[in-house]
């Protein structure tokens, strides 16, 4: 669900950067069939892009130390299931406009195939004329609709020719597009400016249709005649709907010289952008070769170049970052796992303030096994804090990291996550549970 709603997110984030970068750098300019692949083909990218998912990989320099599983201190929370956490409320109101919206389309498809069938239909120079009273000048697919049809007036011809152009370059197509896209994104308020972009557009292409065999002085005269209120349907293309000022404006703007094309050049940084932001993701090299099972150690291949080495152990040697062969305590992970849930507790000071948080507990394991140089990398406070340190320092003694064969002191880094819960499941094994922080999450309940 989550999921779902991310992608509503960023999809509308990317069609609002169509429509602004349309209106602010392309609107004025008179390369209409330009203009409108740009609108369609970054609107079905704005679908696209947020689906795709790339990594970036970013070479580690050996600085970061080996870090164990998260380990979770805390009650495991049940979920009331007679109530709706936020996101599925929002979900649900978002599935009700998908369902209002899809009706509403499927209405007008309908209602419109139904007035068409009651027409008078009529083939004229190669085109369906569909002549019926209640209808108002427009197109709809293959379809001309008129409510009277004349072809000796001269209103009506220029009627006719503007229609055909919608007919011929299938504008309706592209109006059942943004359709599909209004149900997806209906709560996003630029989608409706998308549309009158693109249907703005549209009457553009077939206004230059016209003007190309009248005069724009009789054809825009036209158009202030027959002003009508409203845009029928959803896939029709009305012969005067809206912006008709604007339409007569660019009807007499010369045309846009060729040089102005370099302007379209700037939709490649655009989208590169919302590609970079919403596809790609930044991963070091250890996230990038997979997560850690549970109980799991993740092994590094390193060369004999890429050993890092940092201030020296209490026995005078050099610290390790990364080694050939990690250090591992006794029994293995399950045996530091049961070490950990048998001897971490909720501090009494940390409950009663609500503290919660992940303590990083930094240690080394030298050469012979024993734990030393305990640190506290990242602290909650509440007592959490030295409990960590107390549980690391009172640890039994680990096999040694080696490199070479040699043993050497290793570096260790230990995530462990304080989380109070509401109520308690029940006291018994550990359970193993996803975490957003760390790769892994032992869940161990508390104890007082």
């Amino acid at each position: 669900m989550n999921l779902i709603l991310t992608y509503l997110v960023e999809a509308s984030i990317c069609v609002g950067i169509t429509v602004l970068f349309y209106r602010v750098v392309l609107s004025g300019l008179t390369f209409f069939t330009l203009n409108r692949v740009l609108l369609i083909g970054m609107l079905m990218l704005s679908f696209i892009i947020p689906l795709l998912s790339f990594q970036i990989g970013i070479t580690s320099l050996g600085t970061a130390e080996i870090t164990l599983p998260e380990f979770l201190v805390g009650n495991p929370v049940t979920r009331d299931t007679s109530s709706f956490t936020w996101q599925e409320i929002v979900f649900l109101t978002y599935l009700a406009g998908v369902v209002i919206m899809a009706v509403y389309l499927m209405l007008g498809y309908f209602t419109s195939q139904r007035m068409i069938g009651k027409s008078k239909l009529l083939r004229y120079q190669n085109y369906w004329i569909a002549v019926h009273p209640k209808f108002i000048p427009a197109s709809f697919f293959d379809y001309i609709l008129l409510p009277d049809f004349d072809p000796n007036r001269s209103d009506q011809q220029q009627i006719i020719l503007h229609e055909s152009v919608h007919v011929r370059l299938k504008h309706s197509w592209d109006l059942l597009l943004i359709q599909f896209a209004k149900i997806i994104f209906w709560f996003n308020p630029l989608i409706y400016q998308f549309e009158k972009s693109l249907r703005e557009v549209h009457e553009y292409q077939a206004d230059r249709g016209v003007t190309s065999s009248y005069s724009r002085k009789e054809y825009s005269g036209l158009l202030l005649q027959l002003i009508t209120r409203g845009q029928g349907w959803h896939f029709m293309n009305n012969f005067n709907q809206f912006q008709t000022k604007k339409r007569i404006i660019m009807m007499s703007k010369p045309q846009s010289q060729k040089k102005e094309l370099r302007r379209f050049l700037l939709a490649i940084p655009v989208l590169a952008a919302m590609f970079f932001v919403f596809s790609c993701e930044i991963a070091s090299e250890e996230e990038m070769e997979g997560p850690m099972m549970a109980g799991e150690v993740k092994e590094v291949q390193i060369g004999p170049g890429d050993i890092s080495a940092r201030k020296l152990a209490k026995d005078g040697e050099p610290i390790f970052d990364v080694v050939e062969e990690q250090p591992s305590p006794p029994g293995g992970m399950e045996g530091w796992n049961q070490y950990l849930s048998q001897n971490l507790t909720y501090p009494a000071q940390a409950k009663q303030l609500g503290v919660e948080g992940t303590v990083i507990v930094v240690f080394v394991v030298n050469t012979d096994g024993s734990i030393s140089d305990v640190e506290i990398l990242r602290g909650i406070g509440g007592g959490a804090d030295e409990e960590a340190v107390r549980v690391v320092e009172n640890a039994p003694n680990w096999i040694s990291g080696k490199q070479k064969g040699n043993p050497v002191n290793t570096r260790m880094r230990l995530p462990i996550r304080f989380k109070l819960g509401g109520d308690v499941q029940g006291v018994g094994n550990p359970q193993v549970t996803p975490s957003n922080d760390f790769p892994e999450t032992i869940e161990v309940p508390v104890r007082n």
